[in-house]
């Protein structure tokens, strides 16, 4: 049953640490009368080792929350931290080594590598930095995603399904704080887009991660411990133990206020 819309700090749970925070987060793009707020104001907080849906209708800002989030995107006002660290002052050399040594990512494009196989892929972001991998975690990643017998196939040898396995492993292999996934079932059929979010949850319950999903599909969402709800740029509800009725009940109330 969802939490009705309050001041407040979003996303919270009691006696957790916080993997990634925003306060007074505000995104805008042109300026003078062409302004759009794309994020207005928004308090929220991803509570570590929980994984948590965004939605929202389109153009509500569940994207650029996350790329704001993840530092893709600059903020125009506000300030970010991914864990003890504020990200909305660092320069762009500084961000992009923070995104490589502690944020994963899942994409509806895969953007693997076609020359490389599928080992190659997932260790690529490693190797480019320099570093070796835990051969111990990555074991457990691959075992964990059912790659064992994939790793020497390259992408057009992969179905979908294989293929958004080998983006989750990339983003599980260098064991990163936190794994952004912005609609990453957009571009897969049922069977494989349910493989997809059963990769996700064991990331959570087996190996510990914390996950942040945009996604427009309520059953996705309903494989969360979270549903975070944008309208307007804004966070106006939140929905512990979701369901996927109760999201689409949620979802048909935004439905109800546009056609207002």
């Amino acid at each position: 049953m969802s939490t009705p819309a309050a001041a407040q700090e979003y996303g919270l749970a009691d006696g957790a640490g916080i993997a990634a925070r925003a306060a007074g987060l505000t995104k805008a793009y042109g300026t003078g009368e062409t302004t759009v707020v794309a994020l207005d104001a928004v308090d929220v907080a991803i509570t570590r080792g929980r994984f948590t849906a965004v939605m929202g209708p389109s153009g509500s800002g569940k994207s650029t929350l996350m790329h704001c989030l993840a530092g893709l995107d600059t903020v125009s006002a506000g300030q970010v931290w991914l864990g003890g660290t504020e990200i909305t002052g660092l320069n762009d050399r500084e961000l992009t080594r923070l995104r490589r040594d502690r944020v994963g990512f899942m994409f509806q494009s895969f953007n693997l590598l076609p020359t490389l196989n599928a080992l190659e892929n997932i260790t690529l972001p490693m190797d480019i930095a320099g570093r070796k991998p835990d051969r111990e975690w990555l074991r457990q990643v691959i075992d964990t995603l059912g790659l064992g017998d994939r790793l020497k196939h390259r992408p057009a040898e992969l179905s979908g399904g294989q293929q958004q396995r080998v983006a989750c492993a990339r983003a599980l292999a260098s064991r990163p704080e936190l794994i952004f996934a912005d609609e990453p079932t957009g571009n897969l059929d049922s069977r494989s887009g349910q493989e997809v979010l059963a990769m996700l949850r064991s990331a959570v319950d087996e190996l510990g991660q914390t996950v942040v999903m945009v996604t427009h599909d309520p059953g996705a969402a309903a494989v969360s411990d979270l549903v975070l709800f944008l309208a307007d740029g804004r966070i106006v509800d939140e929905m512990p133990h979701p369901t996927a009725e109760a999201v689409l009940e949620r979802m048909k109330r935004f439905d109800g206020v546009r056609k207002s």
